[in-house]
């Protein structure tokens, strides 16, 4: 067997253990169905900057175990904030750093924290962990409602924003929505508020790689199904970046976000009638 040959020979054998592994966690419908609903949280990420990971997981979690939703966002999460990190630039990242690195680090060690006792949370108590977060900072977003902090407050807030992103972030993999509600109560400019969080997300999203692989949620089976999930991640991002302009963002956000509180409803309505 020629080298070339044998190289495909070992793709191809690659492919098959990874679609393996898949299927012993997703019927073939449904990894279609994962691959479809990831694309189109990386075009609502790409065209309006926000809302994958909701979007991914009250659009899995109709259909799959609440615990291997969670392990799917993981990898595409990573992979698409270090790509915000990286477009933002370092510069404006360490600034940003500098400036919040109490929130930053309490982020950080919270999704930790909070990534342990995903395992030991009932599924059906799991459906309404994953719906509450989504319903509610959707909700507030589309009422636009946004916290008022006085500087006296501003280390306390730090701390306690930090801490109830933290903890939505280790159990649900969301802390974009408190994220940017807290730079919102701080006035943050726009332009800054874009580099602080690419900096949150990235920093973040490892804590969340690093979480979920000592929890036991990232194992040898599911960050096989996650890192199928990155190409259709990137494919809808790259999509939205070169659409987005073509329609009315701040419509298509609002419908996003009530699309999004139905389907939240319904994970919440699985959890609580089991």
């Amino acid at each position: 067997m020629s080298q070339r040959n044998f190289c495909w020979h070992v793709r191809i054998v690659g492919v098959r253990q990874a679609m393996t592994a898949i299927m012993d966690l997703v019927s073939l419908s449904v990894f279609v169905f994962a691959c479809a609903v990831t694309l189109l949280g990386g075009f609502v990420k790409g065209a309006v900057g926000f809302a994958m990971p909701l979007i991914m997981i009250s659009g899995m979690g109709i259909v799959i175990a609440p615990e291997v939703v969670v392990a799917g966002i993981i990898i595409p999460i990573v992979t698409t904030n270090v790509m915000q990190v990286a477009k933002a630039g370092l510069g404006k990242a360490r600034a940003g750093l500098a400036e919040h690195w109490r929130y930053i680090l309490v982020v950080c060690v919270m999704i930790l924290v909070a990534a342990q006792f995903v395992r030991s949370i009932p599924s059906d108590l799991m459906f309404i962990v994953l719906g509450v977060p989504v319903v509610g900072l959707c909700i507030i977003q589309l009422i636009g409602w946004r916290p008022q902090i006085s500087a006296t407050m501003r280390r306390p807030f730090e701390w306690t924003a930090g801490a109830l992103a933290g903890t939505l972030g280790g159990l649900a993999g969301t802390w974009g929505p408190p994220t940017v509600l807290y730079l919102l109560a701080l006035n943050t400019p726009r332009a800054q508020q874009m580099a602080v969080q690419g900096v949150i997300y990235g920093l973040g999203s490892v804590m969340l790689f690093l979480g979920h692989l000592q929890s036991g949620i990232l194992n040898a089976q599911t960050w096989v199904f996650s890192a199928s999930l990155v190409p259709p991640a990137l494919v809808g991002m790259w999509l939205g970046f070169k659409l987005g302009d073509r329609f009315d963002q701040e419509r298509f956000r609002r419908v996003t976000l009530w699309v999004l509180v139905i389907a939240g409803a319904n994970l919440i309505r699985r959890g609580v009638m089991g």
